[in-house]
């Protein structure tokens, strides 16, 4: 079931969805970008169609909201302890088909990876998805080799902006109801989903042991500056560090935070002692790209990486992910021979 209205009657939609939710979606940031006079799109908090940037890629993904970059867990005392009172209230994210893949993946860390992460669970339980139509591919983009250019079934509503209409795919009754309360006229939709990217990968269906030592990930312990950018914009990286701040001298009274980690940076590996599990970044990246495109797969059924590209976007050494998969892939076949 779908609908077609314009651009104001939209604004109506999201009006009474505003009444009961809370409505996050990618938002243009004019002049906050990393360098002068640059525009950022990162997620915020909309009211209107026109506070949506729905024609570039979002820089940062839309993950914040489930997994907040800096999250206070618990408080203690000498005595006692007391969860932190926690934002649970209902809200709607606007993504693209990759970013809804990619709920999957923190789903299965949280959720699915042996017990479930209460403090995530929470959250997630007061979330819905809406999502963005991708009529075209972006720069960087290969979620058609990824097979996340086509949204798993996991949206309440899709919007698909064109001139002064916008059309929705509706699979919500509560949604379906605000449509017909405007008098919106119903047209069979199907979300537009990009076919083809200008990148491509080729990911082997098995990556053998050997490939840990091989010489493909050398040179990224010079080229890779570890500035964990490519972490921090991932939809999927789910990695943190605990941190306790104290409020006392003797330590005993204070608050423990979960707080956004990188595998990428230095000293995300270390342990008690001094040790270091992997000192160059030669061997992070290798940590990196075969738990986003073998490890996470053999465990849960799927690739973590859902490629959006925007690890290329943001990188300042200009590494490409898509370019370390297909080297991957040329190397097994080189194994292989």
């Amino acid at each position: 079931m779908g609908y077609v209205v314009s651009k104001e009657a939209f604004d109506q939609v999201l009006q009474k969805l505003g009444e009961k939710y809370r409505l996050y979606a990618p938002v243009r940031k004019v002049g906050e970008g990393r360098f002068t006079d640059t525009d950022v799109v990162r997620y915020d908090f909309v009211n209107r169609l026109e506070d949506m940037e729905l024609d570039a890629k979002s820089d940062y993904a839309f993950k914040e909201i489930l997994t907040p970059l800096s999250q206070t867990l618990f408080f203690f005392t000498e005595g006692e302890t007391k969860e932190a009172d926690m934002d649970i209230s209902d809200a709607i994210v606007f993504l693209r088909a990759c970013d809804l893949h990619a709920v999957k993946s923190l789903d299965d860390i949280y959720l699915r990876n042996r017990f479930e992460d209460p403090f995530y669970k929470k959250i997630r339980e007061h979330i819905k998805f809406a999502l963005i139509g991708c009529a075209s591919s972006f720069e960087n983009c290969f979620c058609v080799d990824m097979g996340t250019n086509v949204a798993p079934d996991d949206y309440i509503f899709s919007i698909d902006a064109a001139g002064d209409q916008v059309k929705s795919a509706v699979c919500s009754d509560e949604v379906a109801e605000i449509f017909e309360s405007i008098s919106a006229k119903k047209e069979d939709v199907t979300p537009a989903h990009v076919t083809e990217n200008p990148v491509h990968v080729e990911i082997p269906d098995q990556i053998p042991n050997s490939i840990f030592k091989s010489d493909i990930w050398d040179e990224y312990s010079s080229r890779c500056i570890g500035c964990g950018r490519c972490n921090i914009v991932c939809p999927t990286c789910t990695c943190f560090t605990m941190q306790d701040t104290f409020y006392s001298e003797n330590g005993k009274v204070g608050e423990r935070r979960r707080v956004a980690a990188s595998c990428m940076i230095n000293g995300y590996t270390n342990v008690a002692g001094g040790g270091q599990y992997r000192k160059s970044q030669g061997e992070r990246m290798r940590f990196k790209v075969l738990h986003k495109i073998s490890d996470h797969k053999k465990r849960f059924g799927h690739n973590m990486c859902v490629g959006c590209g925007r690890c290329d976007d943001v990188c300042p050494e200009y590494i490409k992910f898509s370019n370390i998969i297909n080297k991957v892939d040329n190397a097994v076949e080189e194994e292989g021979r």
